[in-house]
Order: C-alpha cells, then sequence, then structure tokens
C-alpha cells in the first residue's frame, strides 16, 4: 500500500510538472522557430480580455496516455490505473487551483 501511495505521489508530481511546462510549450516554439504564430490552444472569453490554454492539459493526458499504455503492457492496469487517474484528477485540480494555464489579454 505504501508503495502504490508513494507512486501515486511521483505520478502527481510529474503531471503537474506537465500541466505547468505545458504553459511555456507555445514560448518556446515561437522562440525555437521564429514565427510570431503561437501553435496553442487557446480559449477566450469575458469579452477577450482573459483566456485558458490548454497545452499544459493535453500535455498532461498524454503522460496519462502513456503511462497507461505501460501500465498495459506489464499487466498491471488493473490495479495501477485507479492510482494514475487519481494522481491526474488531484494533478488537475492543483493546477486550476494554482490557475496554470489562464491568460490575461490587453484590452485594445
Amino acid at each position: 500500500m505504501i508503495k502504490k501511495l508513494f507512486f501515486t505521489l511521483l505520478q502527481f508530481f510529474l503531471f503537474l510538472l506537465a500541466y505547468f511546462v505545458g504553459q511555456f510549450l507555445p514560448l518556446v516554439a515561437v522562440l525555437a522557430l521564429h514565427t510570431l504564430r503561437s501553435p496553442s490552444v487557446i480559449t477566450k472569453w469575458a469579452n477577450g480580455t482573459r483566456g485558458f490554454q490548454w497545452d499544459g492539459i493535453l500535455l498532461m493526458l498524454a503522460f496519462f496516455a502513456v503511462i497507461l499504455l505501460i501500465e498495459a503492457l506489464r499487466k498491471r492496469i488493473r490495479s495501477a490505473a485507479p492510482w494514475t487517474a487519481l494522481a491526474l484528477v488531484l494533478a488537475t485540480i492543483a493546477g486550476l487551483i494554482m490557475k496554470f494555464g489562464v491568460l490575461s489579454f490587453d484590452q485594445q
């Protein structure tokens, strides 16, 4: 039981780190490619002054799929998948509370 909690905590921090790093992916792409176009997925609300960048959540879901694939290949999906899903949900909640991905835009 302690081993499962330890790996769940590690997965929680991995997902939270992926969520945090996902905010900076468009900036890295812009600097690396020297373009002005951002490849991120952004949803705007509040008359265009606020928005949410989905890149962190999409990166977190990609890690989740890879971890589930590894668990399935090791034939431990039944015992490990609920703990992995719990880590994903808790990391998502923590990231939203910390306002990862929330953007402010200048009103023109």
